[in-house]
């Protein structure tokens, strides 16, 4: 558990957070409302943040249920700035590989801790900086974009640190890489500061982070990984006339909303047992409907 709190890499399983080794205190505990949404959901991730990618089942389904009244709003935090500071029993990458496998089976989400093993990454700047640029052609793009980013880092063990790694996801989201990296190259390193400045005055001292602010600018923070109801009484808290739309859980409809899903996010959003859901998943793709990606620590499911 020490070693848990002085490296960020060490996400701590029972909290559900990868916490930063010297935690800011919160200066401000009010900020904007939302100008178009009831809700502003102020998010701070980071792209190789392991226990952020264990609430994208929650994420996904919170956007399905209650888009119409949340704004999410993607920061990012800095949770490895470069191996300088790194104590604790963490001195290299390679003690990491073993504790991304063990994050895997907890959180039930596909990760491939060989990364840090083959080719490990000195910092998660520059996939932040990135994300910031692709932010810039666009909010939709930028969520596709990170969603690429983490899928090459967790399932394809790919240093997302590198240019061509980027570049990559940049292309599968749709984004203009020339203009892609122009940004990349200047407006998105100061939006990156930006970024970074806000989690301090907000004493964001892990990930992952969310403040759900209401329309008085007043704040509730839900910290780690969390239970989807969790995500939902905080909104409802700071909504309260909020209502749930149903999910149209035919894997149709899902894939064609999600072009990618773990077996643990078509359970949540469809409403399948686990055991069943893959099952299931297996049967499309026996069909020819859909593609999978096998890791050693589970599946991708695709749509072709």
């Amino acid at each position: 558990m020490e070693t848990q709190r002085i490296n960020p890499l060490l996400c701590d399983i029972e909290s559900g957070l990868c916490e930063l080794p010297d935690s800011p205190s919160a200066t401000q505990q009010h900020v904007s409302s939302s100008p178009t949404q009831p809700v502003r959901i102020i998010y701070f991730t980071d792209p190789i943040c392991s226990s952020c990618w264990g609430i994208e089942p929650q994420l996904r389904r919170l956007k399905l249920e209650y888009g119409p009244y949340i704004e999410l709003e993607y920061r990012m935090g800095g949770l490895l700035p470069d191996w300088s500071y790194n104590s604790g029993g963490i001195s290299k990458p390679a003690d990491v590989a073993s504790h991304w496998d063990e994050v895997s089976g907890h959180y039930d989400m596909p990760i491939d801790g060989d990364v840090w093993l083959e080719d490990p990454l000195d910092s998660s700047y520059p996939a932040s900086i990135a994300f910031k640029a692709a932010q810039l052609q666009g909010s939709q793009k930028a969520i596709r974009f990170l969603r690429a980013v983490r899928e090459l880092v967790f399932l394809h063990k790919k240093n997302i640190a590198k240019w061509a790694h980027l570049a990559t996801a940049a292309k599968q989201a749709g984004l203009d890489v020339d203009q892609f990296e122009t940004d990349y190259n200047g407006k998105a390193i100061a939006l990156f500061e930006d970024d970074l400045a806000l989690g301090r005055q907000l004493g964001v001292r892990g990930f992952p982070t969310l403040f759900f602010v209401d329309s008085q600018g007043q704040l509730e923070k839900v910290y780690g990984t969390q239970p989807y109801a969790t995500y939902e009484n905080a909104l409802q808290k700071q909504l309260p006339s909020v209502a749930k739309m149903p999910i149209d859980s035919d894997w149709k409809r899902l894939f064609a909303t999600f072009r990618t899903l773990t077996t643990r996010e078509f359970a949540e959003l469809s409403g399948h047992d686990r055991q069943e859901a893959a099952g299931y998943l297996q049967s499309l793709v026996d069909g020819g409907h859909l593609d999978k990606v096998v890791t050693k620590n589970g599946v991708l499911w695709v749509r072709p």
